[in-house]
């Protein structure tokens, strides 16, 4: 944008009351990240950027800093954040705020190669290589927690009745929070769609609308940073932990995805096709399912993650496509023609949405590339391990298989790809060293 634009634009915002422009971009593991700029400096700032440590990706939730390529060893250098204006947004609950994504440039202007949108573009530039893109609906599930001194946590379950699963109103949300959520989400154009109380109490579920793979990601990564901000407003806590507590379910993230031609034509589907798909459907679900090893790494990212899978978990544990089967790692929902689509049910909600869609759109760009075709799909509820291949089942599994797929890390980024394994393996040591309660609990009293 250049120099009239920004003035111009400057002066619409200040005649709305806006003093201050969000400006973030997420890091290595989703976290949101920024600066909030004065209105004043908004021509300033998209002339030079705004520095940042490039360690800033690297920075575990506890604040430490990982020694992944280009950060510690070279000196902490900067990388320079340019305001996305394209992206700029109402922000409801900052008043006289508005939001817009950033950017990321290493010295020299390149696009710093660990970027999450990076990554993002890369495979989306990949996708239309072969005359596709991907258009994608995100589904979001999360807990929202209150304040509990009597915990060990410091935190309990909001709203914390069983059976509340798809409850309207206050019997489920008596402080109306999911209300406040969608409202506010809708009036940052997050193209929100519908929300709904999920399986477990105090457990919810927002969907947004389907979009290209860069735009869908934007908006479920802004939709996570929106949650938990509107939450923290009202005094709580709104967590993505992928599994936070032994007696209840674990939070997924699943993605609607189908294939359209540079016309936007759906071309997923097909009537003639064999259970309604078309050859380019079918490679598509026979990519996933060749690569799901390795996307587990990036859609999986926790070690907390692995305690999500399971038999009875309605959580995938097992390599395997199904018709409408809702215990299948890949889906198929039942529409057929323009809404042709799969349901990738392997994310958990603590992945970052920019390296989750990428990974599966990479891998559904190998499966088309290279004409898979996929084994027979799932009959029967999906469980049985002598029915297909398991997932793994830890986190340093899911690395090595990451590790082992040279086909996805070339798609993906190789850099990408070996700043993140540095990244989850730190992760993965600091967590062998740490005691738990449970091995308290377990050792301390007899042995």
């Amino acid at each position: 944008m250049d120099q009239v634009d920004v003035s111009s634009l400057v002066e619409d915002l200040r005649a709305k009351g806006i003093d201050v422009i969000r400006v973030s971009y997420p890091d290595l593991i989703g976290v949101d990240r920024g600066r909030d700029v004065l209105i004043d400096e908004l021509q300033s700032v998209m002339g030079h950027g705004i520095a940042f440590c490039r360690a800033v990706y690297h920075t575990t939730p506890m604040g430490d800093v990982v020694p992944v390529q280009g950060g510690i060893e070279s000196g902490l250098p900067d990388i320079s954040a340019r305001p996305d204006l394209t992206t700029l947004t109402n922000l409801p609950w900052e008043p006289g705020a508005a939001w817009c994504l950033a950017d990321t440039s290493v010295l020299g202007g390149l696009a710093a190669e660990e970027s999450p949108r990076e990554v993002a573009r890369r495979v989306s530039a990949k996708l239309s290589e072969l005359g596709v893109s991907a258009v994608i609906g995100p589904e979001l599930e999360f807990y929202l927690l209150e304040p509990d001194s009597s915990s060990p946590t410091g935190w309990s379950r909001y709203a914390d009745q069983p059976g509340n699963v798809y409850v309207v109103g206050r019997k489920g949300d008596p402080r109306g929070m999911l209300l406040t959520m969608l409202r506010n989400m809708r009036d940052a154009s997050l193209q929100v769609t519908a929300a709904n109380h999920e399986f477990s109490p105090g457990q919810f579920e927002i969907n947004l609308n389907h979009s290209d793979l860069l735009d869908a990601a934007d908006r479920a990564f802004r939709m996570k940073s929106a949650v938990q901000e509107i939450a923290r407003h009202e005094g709580m806590l709104a967590t993505f932990m992928a599994k936070p507590f032994n007696e209840e379910g674990g939070s997924g993230f699943h993605l609607h995805i189908s294939l359209v031609d540079a016309d936007g034509t759906n071309v997923f589907g097909d009537p003639a096709g064999v259970d309604g798909l078309s050859a380019t459907g079918r490679a598509a679900i026979a990519g996933v399912l060749a690569h799901a090893p390795a996307l587990a790494a990036i859609l999986n990212p926790t070690i907390n993650s692995y305690k999500r899978f399971g038999p009875d978990t309605l959580a995938p544990w097992l390599i395997d496509w199904g018709l409408d089967n809702r215990s299948a790692m890949v889906r198929i929902p039942p529409e057929r023609g323009g809404a042709a689509r799969m349901e990738v049910r392997l994310g958990d909600a603590t992945a970052n949405p920019y390296l989750a869609m990428a990974a599966v759109s990479a891998a559904i760009y190998l499966g088309v590339r290279d004409t898979l075709e996929p084994a027979a799909p799932l009959e029967g509820y999906g469980y049985d391990p002598e029915s297909a291949p398991m997932l793994p089942q830890s986190l340093p599994e899911a690395l090595d298989a990451l590790e082992a797929d040279t086909a996805l890390a070339e798609v993906l980024g190789e850099f990408f790809v070996n700043s993140f394994l540095t990244y989850k393996r730190n992760e993965v040591e600091r967590f062998s060293r740490f005691v738990t309660d449970w091995e308290f609990r377990e050792y301390a009293y007899h042995l």
